[in-house]
């Protein structure tokens, strides 16, 4: 899994009110479409459940790797805090 954060600034340096946003890529090397849907709905969850202690105006990026259709759900949750923690500090 690979994730990407634009942290949020706005135009002049004040940080942005707006909630954090979230966007995810799943493409065709995951999987079928039943595999890819899971995936994206697993990563959905995670990240929803981590929505609020993103920072205010971010904006996240999930990119989800051919592995991640054979992982389990507390191994994505894993691979998404380990990611968080690194790039911000978060979990």
């Amino acid at each position: 899994m690979v994730v990407h954060l634009l942290p949020g600034a706005g135009t002049d340096d004040t940080v942005r009110s707006d909630p954090a946003r979230v966007g995810f890529v799943v493409n065709k090397a995951v999987g079928n479409a039943v595999l890819r849907n899971r995936v994206h709905r697993r990563l959905r969850a995670v990240m929803a459940a981590r929505l609020p202690d993103l920072p205010a105006g971010s904006m996240i990026v999930v990119r989800a790797l051919p592995s991640a259709a054979s992982a389990s759900y507390d191994e994505l949750v894993t691979d998404v805090d380990g990611a968080l923690s690194r790039l911000s500090g978060i979990r």
